[in-house]
């Protein structure tokens, strides 16, 4: 019954149109899936080479915790919407108005080329808005890298804020750094919407132009001759086309921010990556090497800096490191290891210059305050030789004075602890990261106060450990523990 007085060809039109609708929708579904799946690969590349640079290099290029935070997680979430969105639209962008054109040239050349020549003056203007926008977009991303690390850093530090009575001066950091991303975001909103409303404008004038063009053609009332005659049903399909033309750009133009972000972001992460200048390579370690530091100044920035250092820790003896609280002492252990920068100075595996960190796989680090993770206390202790057995761990255990404490928990080994190391003192953290660094087996040892919080039977027992690790290893410690100075080979104070 729908179908009588229809002809068949109107029937057929319709069917037609229908078909392409769905045709149309499964095709953006899919590329919409497709573009998901692109951002997703891409930001896994990205992280692969992020993560591993940020780990390695925050301490040495006085970033604040929060800034790399946002680099890893912000930045890189940033790419999403231009991986997913911007570039599969970009690509239907620079096919279809061509396309829709060249459909639109059967029925009506003219209308065609009206189309295209709206489209060179909007290409001129959005080239131009690009490159303003590309600077807004860097800025706003450098000012929301600064206010997460101004967040995350007072946030960390709010005891000693409240100690002091600091209240008001972080507020007034912080309200400085909102207002810049303010600013900075409102810049590239005005560049948006000046796109926007750049391509509402060419889009109208081109629907309007066919429209009037096709009318007055129809009417016979062009004031100038054209190379067409147009009837009613090629002058409807021009007139249909020509909303689609633009279609394609003003959905480009949506996603228009997301593309500023996201090369923004892509921009930054490069250059924290160190794409331009990547890290050398681990530097072997031969057994016997020895490790000296020579002139070494460790600057924080802000004016705070300590050193010259000079010391030489070789094969087969255990140096004390001494000096008053505050000389410096853990700043030193931490260069050697990458954590502090180096400004200026050598440290030295052998005859040859070495970058801090370089040497990492050789170093069994034990510091102050054990990195504990939720898990048994077997598996922290393994943190340090993941493929270690279970004996080679309860060993090392025992070995740093672990047995009473095992012995005192039903679980031993198998205890769980969480990542404060809740219902441990203070002295069994310690031990924990000393069994670490005795596990490693590595030729380099350093440790950071490694009898503090422990009682005297206790830290003689690891005086005498370390003392029987020295035959065979080479061990740094520093420490105020007079026992541990007096069995130590040689000491290097530092004043």
């Amino acid at each position: 019954m729908l179908l009588i007085g229809n002809t068949y060809w109107a029937v057929a039109c319709a069917a037609g149109m229908a078909a392409a609708a769905l045709a149309r929708a499964l095709i953006q579904a899919q590329a919409e899936a497709a573009g998901i799946a692109a951002a997703d690969a891409a930001k896994r590349g990205v992280r692969a080479a992020l993560f591993p640079h940020l780990l390695r290099s925050r301490a040495q290029e006085r970033r604040m915790l929060g800034e790399e935070l946002a680099s890893a997680v912000d930045q890189v979430s940033a790419l999403t919407g231009y991986h997913g969105r911007f570039v599969p639209l970009r690509r239907a962008a620079a096919v279809t108005p061509l396309l829709i054109a060249a459909l639109v040239a059967l029925a009506s050349p003219v209308s065609a080329a009206i189309l295209v020549a709206t489209l060179i003056p909007f290409a001129i203007g959005m080239a131009l808005a690009g490159g303003a926008a590309r600077r807004a977009a860097d800025a706003q991303v450098a000012a929301l890298s600064r206010l997460s690390g101004l967040f995350v850093d007072r946030i960390r530090a709010l005891p000693v804020i409240l100690a002091f009575g600091a209240e008001d001066r972080v507020t007034r950091q912080l309200d400085t750094a909102v207002q810049g991303v303010a600013d900075r975001t409102y810049a590239v909103l005005r560049i948006a919407f000046l796109s926007s409303g750049t391509l509402e404008f060419f889009s109208a004038i081109s629907v309007a132009l066919v429209a009037v063009y096709c009318g007055f053609a129809l009417l016979g009332l062009l004031p100038f001759p054209v190379p067409e005659t147009l009837d009613l049903p090629r002058a409807f399909f021009a007139l249909a086309l020509a909303p689609e033309f633009y279609l394609p750009l003003r959905r480009l133009a949506a996603a228009y921010h997301e593309k500023q972000l996201g090369e923004a972001a892509a921009a930054a992460i490069a250059e924290r990556s160190g794409a331009a200048a990547p890290e050398p390579a681990q530097t072997a370690v031969p057994p016997a090497a020895s490790l000296s530091v020579e002139a070494a100044v460790i600057d924080y920035g802000g004016g705070r800096s300590v050193g010259p250092f000079e010391l030489a820790v070789r094969p087969g003896e255990l140096v004390a490191l001494t000096g008053a609280t505050g000389s410096g002492k853990t700043s030193l252990l931490h260069m050697i290891i990458g954590l502090a920068p180096l400004a200026s100075g050598t440290l030295r595996l052998g005859d040859a210059p070495v970058r801090p960190g370089a040497v990492n796989d050789a170093i069994g680090w034990a510091g102050q305050h054990a990195a504990l993770l939720p898990g048994t206390i077997a598996r922290n202790i393994a943190l340090a030789d993941p493929a270690a057995s279970q004996d080679a761990i309860a060993a090392a255990a025992e070995r740093v004075g672990l047995g009473p404490l095992l012995a005192a928990r039903g679980d031993g080994l198998d205890t769980w602890i969480d990542p404060r190391g809740s219902g441990l003192s203070g002295g069994e953290r310690r031990r924990i990261a000393l069994a670490r660094a005795v596990l490693s087996g590595r030729p380099l040892l350093l440790l950071d106060e490694p009898t503090a919080d422990l009682d005297p039977a206790t830290a003689a027992a690891i005086v005498a450990l370390l003392t029987g690790l020295a035959r065979e290893h080479g061990v740094l410690a520093a420490t105020h523990d007079p026992a541990l100075i007096a069995a130590a080979t040689r000491t290097v104070a530092i004043a």
